[in-house]
């Protein structure tokens, strides 16, 4: 029997929150991977992903922070990646959602899963190393999923009126960065909007040039000799794709500790590369949590994918036979897991 293609989405930060604690005792317990990244932590003096994920309630100022959330989404993610069931599934290619790059980066086998958990690790300390700034998350998508031109291009101008920064493109959402200040005044800025713009706790500037020393903190640390070729095509938070025979992994780590760090990361753009070059049977949304269904979702809608064209149409066929598949909600698993 032909095996199913799938693409694999790697989540960012974001995506571990209170529901999801105990995810990895809950499906990873007794990993040898997992005892591998609790060993590297606890030798550096750092709490493991077991007594993080093990606690007995979600802490708001200690899980979402930037050196515990990303080892934990890493563990996380990488560790459901494993766990697909090779037999019936055929990866056809990886991408990931900011954070989520340096998973991807691991799954597809550019870096080795050792140093694939150093990079995130050492990105969640160097993430917050940067200029004052945060994060906020702008909906434009109506409650059909679908965003109008002009909402589109009012809110850009609004945002380049008051210096506010496109940070990630998320489907229906786009979320911006900026000073402090820039983000206070946006909203008076913005046109009539299905909710007002969401501020990110905890979260820096990311994906501008205002994470220069972060960027810098990741250059003198991980080093080039980590990277190699990919082992299945790797697409970028520009829809660029590094394929197994035509990537330079010098290149590679400079797009990722460059670029990835400093410009927009485009996720509508790796999805919409993932559907027209890739055509896969199902799309694989890696756990914790699954709070990217719903960008990818919109990009489904927005190409008419498979002639998905609104959110009740993508209900309707996930009910049916899911075309994205989420491994952080349960019946999904179920489905391509051992």
């Amino acid at each position: 029997m032909a095996k199913e293609t799938i693409v694999v989405v790697c989540p960012g930060r974001g995506t571990y929150n209170a529901p999801e604690l105990g995810y990895l005792a809950r499906h990873h317990a007794g990993s040898p991977w997992l005892a591998h990244f609790d060993g590297v932590r606890a030798a550096a003096g750092k709490p493991t992903l077991s007594e993080l994920d093990g606690a007995k309630t979600f802490d708001p100022k200690l899980h979402p922070r930037g050196d515990v959330a990303a080892p934990l989404i890493h563990a996380c993610a990488f560790l459901d990646f494993l766990a697909l069931d090779r037999e019936r599934f055929e990866v056809v290619a990886v991408t990931g959602n900011s954070m989520g790059w340096y998973t991807a980066l691991a799954c597809a086998g550019a870096v080795s899963g050792e140093h694939g958990f150093a990079i995130a690790d050492a990105m969640g300390i160097n993430s917050q190393k940067h200029a004052p700034g945060g994060q906020a998350v702008i909906v434009m998508a109506g409650e059909d999923w679908r965003v109008d031109p002009e909402t589109a291009r009012a809110v850009e101008a609004a945002c380049a009126q008051v210096g506010v920064l496109p940070s990630i493109r998320l489907g229906g959402m786009l979320v911006v960065a900026g000073p402090e200040a820039a983000l206070d005044a946006l909203n008076a800025a913005l046109p009539p909007l299905p909710r007002p713009p969401l501020r990110l706790p905890g979260h820096g500037p990311f994906h501008t040039p205002l994470m220069q020393a972060s960027a810098d903190a990741a250059r003198a640390s991980l080093p080039v000799s980590w990277f190699g070729a990919p082992a299945v095509p790797l697409i970028d938070g520009r829809g660029a794709i590094w394929r197994r025979f035509e990537s330079d992994p010098a290149e590679l780590w400079d797009y990722t500790f460059g670029h990835q760090i400093l410009a927009p990361y485009d996720f509508t753009a790796a999805m919409t590369v993932a559907l027209r070059e890739f055509a896969p049977d199902r799309v694989l949304l890696l756990g914790p949590g699954e709070t990217l269904g719903g960008a990818i979702g919109q990009a489904i809608v927005a190409h008419r994918w498979l002639d998905i064209d609104s959110k009740s149409v993508f209900s309707r066929r996930q009910e049916e036979d899911p075309f994205l598949v989420a491994m952080g909600r349960e019946a999904q698993r179920r489905l391509v897991t051992v």
